[in-house]
């Protein structure tokens, strides 16, 4: 099993890196985060999970041991794959993903780009005793609203990584209101 790499970026695609490992070139499949932080020609270090197929062997690359373990809980849920679980890693971090399981909220799961209804209700069904979300991640993305404001960012067209930076910046003592914590959460952006 191939379980970290550290190596010199030699090439970027759209969603993976080349790395060269002492002579050997390893293809990852990684993260956005991973994509925005590495350049190319430097080193780069990853925490890997290798998929085995009956046609193909696929390492997933991760920026810390925490995402690479959501990963491979996601991929233990029937009919999660790769693809769905590097989309939802990407796009939730793990504390949204465990609150999501944690406070029955399927919705949060389903508005990520090709995670559906029914694959969102399986994880939060399958997951729901095997996610140890902390209640500071509970409180601080716990929020009904939050998930609305989550919405209305996106529909201002953020993505989702910078919606969701927008609503941690949303002080705990916030009034619940929808307008007073889309108007905080957009002041994020200025």
């Amino acid at each position: 099993m191939i379980d970290y790499l550290e190596g010199k970026v030699i090439d970027q695609a759209e969603n993976s890196l080349l790395i060269s490992v002492n002579g050997v070139g390893f293809r990852v499949f990684v993260t956005k985060s991973v994509l925005e932080r590495v350049e190319i020609h430097k080193s780069a270090a990853l925490y890997t999970h290798l998929v085995v197929r009956e046609e193909s062997l696929t390492l997933y690359g991760f920026e810390n041991e925490d995402v690479k373990e959501m990963f491979v809980l996601l991929l233990s849920v029937s009919g999660v794959g790769p693809r769905t679980a590097m989309a939802m890693v990407s796009s939730l971090d793990k504390d949204m993903i465990e609150n999501a399981i944690l406070t029955n909220q399927p919705e949060k799961l389903s508005s990520i780009q090709g995670v559906g209804k029914k694959t969102a209700e399986s994880i939060v069904l399958h997951l729901r005793g095997k996610v140890k979300g902390t209640a500071a991640a509970i409180q601080r993305h716990g929020s009904a609203l939050d998930t609305d404001v989550l919405a209305a960012l996106t529909n201002l067209g953020y993505s989702i990584i910078e919606a969701q930076a927008a609503i941690q910046t949303i002080p705990e003592n916030t009034p619940e209101n929808l307008e007073i914590r889309i108007r905080i959460a957009l002041s994020y952006f200025s």
